[in-house]
């Protein structure tokens, strides 16, 4: 098994790729938040990530659905605030999974330097 193929760098690879999934959610949300009939997309993946990586392969996919939320008399359910909020935790998430995969690349490129 390589590194590529190990757990935590298909974990890292696969949060990643939902990190940016719920990033492009948010910003669709906040796009359409003066759109009558619109629902809020939410993207998760925590529990899949977790499920995957405790049965070893590291590897999941994110669900994307539609809020449940309460709706405005328009029926839009787009709370500004929660997106701001979620989005500044997403990219604080994505910082943390790049700079997870920057370090095992480091720990890499460090092995090949000493061999």
């Amino acid at each position: 098994m390589g590194l590529f193929d190990s757990v935590s760098y298909v974990a890292v690879g696969s949060a990643l790729d939902a990190l940016a999934l719920r990033q492009r959610a948010i910003a669709d949300n906040v796009a359409n938040l003066q759109t009558p009939g619109y629902r809020a997309r939410v993207v998760d993946f925590e529990q899949a990530l977790s499920r995957a990586v405790a049965t070893g392969s590291g590897d999941a996919s994110a669900a994307v659905s539609r809020s449940l939320a309460a709706t405005r008399e328009d029926g839009n359910n787009v709370d500004l605030d929660e997106q701001t909020l979620l989005n500044v935790e997403t990219n604080l998430r994505y910082q943390l999974a790049t700079q997870a995969a920057s370090g095992q690349f480091s720990s890499v490129r460090a092995a090949m330097r000493t061999s």
